[in-house]
């Protein structure tokens, strides 16, 4: 495979041998072969991720940092080893910017629950998108209901692009936090999230980029954008659930009270007085989920083995093809037509439930995802209850698109006879 530093053009990748790596996708739904595309929701997991997972539980199994044991020392090697890979591959200052936690969503809350419940008074703004999951709303919403704050939402337009015009107006010095998605999970609209980072600190905000559905296919570097915090989830970079990180400069991370209380966490404890660990631990209480954060280590380490550019390079010529074929059915209409978009194809038929539709498409061995892609504001937006969403990644292939393009004609001639 090529480095991130060779880009390799996109007929030049091994699809074949790529697919091999991934042990679930060879198997029949509903008698027919298995088409997954359902990526945006969880990517597939190659079989060194597995292999390391098992690898642990079967080796090295045992708690971290403090114990004295081999195993304990290889244990605790493993967990910060991760640590290191993660740090180089957002390109933080240092892995200490690096806390482990269960996902986008824990990340999102640590954040509110530390730097906003201490930021954030009475009065106080935070702004957010029209596009945003509600992970990335929710939060948000409890701690200005908390605290007397507003919050403001940056409006989108027809085509699903936020109306950067419209930001700036809602900027002011009682800005205190931004907090934006990178790449929308249920439109693939890749938003300015540099330029949203700049203008929000010419106020004094802080800015939380939601990096989900970016993490695994741009190149992130969180020194460059010069957000204050960055978070993602491992189970969409080909990693295993139930992990993930957040990036947080240093001297916001100091300042930010723990996040829980118990193990690991702390420096010392008497019954008068705690004092607390230094960062990232502050943030680690109790057992952590080791064996899945071993194992990230390895699906990152796919990542670059394959080349971030390599699998862009691939998913935009998959996405064009995919663009060209389902066009061509009667009566689709696509939802999210932004100019700067990637791997993920929202659509309607005005006609059809779009539940229906991906039932039916589960039949044919077809997975998608229907609904509002728990962006609910986003899709009344949009006028639209939910969609059909076919989310791509390295592994798809142009076949698989005929496949998808070939059952919706059939679910479209059956549902109009």
């Amino acid at each position: 495979m090529s480095t991130e530093n060779t880009v390799v053009s996109a007929t030049q990748l091994n699809i074949e041998k790529i697919r091999q790596d991934f042990p679930i996708l060879h198997q029949e739904v509903n008698g027919r072969a298995l088409v997954y595309l359902d990526n945006a929701a969880t990517t597939q997991k190659p079989q060194v991720v597995i292999n390391a997972l098992t690898h642990y539980y079967q080796q090295d199994n045992a708690n971290i940092h403090r114990g004295i044991h081999t195993l304990a020392e290889r244990a605790t090697a493993a967990f910060e080893e991760t640590r290191q890979a993660i740090h180089q591959f957002i390109n933080s200052n240092e892995p200490e910017e690096i806390v482990f936690t269960k996902g986008t969503t824990d990340g999102i809350n640590l954040v509110a629950a530390t730097f906003g419940r201490a930021n954030v008074q009475e009065g106080d703004e935070i702004v957010i998108s029209a596009m945003e999951h509600h992970s990335n709303i929710v939060p948000w919403q409890m701690l200005c209901e908390e605290k007397g704050a507003n919050l403001k939402v940056i409006p989108v337009n027809n085509k699903g692009e936020v109306e950067l015009e419209e930001y700036k107006k809602l900027l002011s010095e009682r800005t205190k936090l931004v907090s934006v998605v990178y790449v929308s999970n249920s439109l693939g609209t890749i938003n300015p999230v540099k330029e949203i980072i700049d203008l929000a600190h010419e106020y004094g905000a802080a800015v939380l980029i939601d990096g989900a559905q970016s993490t695994a296919y741009l190149d992130i570097d969180v020194q460059a954008l010069n957000c204050d915090f960055y978070v993602f989830s491992g189970h969409k970079v080909f990693g295993p659930t139930g992990v993930g990180a957040l990036y947080g400069k240093r001297r916001h991370l100091e300042k930010m009270p723990p996040y829980q209380g118990g193990g690991e966490m702390i420096r010392s404890v008497s019954f008068e007085k705690t004092t607390y660990n230094d960062i990232p631990y502050k943030f680690e209480a109790g057992t952590p989920n080791i064996a899945d954060v071993v194992a990230l280590k390895a699906a990152i380490e796919y990542i670059n083995q394959i080349g971030k550019a390599n699998m862009r390079a691939y998913e935009e010529e998959l996405l064009a093809y995919a663009h060209q074929r389902l066009s061509e059915i009667p009566g689709i209409r696509m939802v999210g037509t932004a100019e700067n978009k990637m791997n993920v194809i929202s659509f309607v038929f005005d006609d059809i439930f779009h539940f229906d539709i991906g039932q039916m498409l589960d039949t044919r061995g077809i997975a998608v995802r229907t609904g509002h892609h728990c962006t609910e504001p986003l899709m009344n937006r949009l006028g639209v209850e939910g969609t059909v969403r076919a989310s791509l990644a390295v592994y798809n292939t142009k076949e698989e698109i005929d496949q998808l393009t070939e059952g919706l004609h059939r679910i479209v001639t059956m549902m109009r006879k």
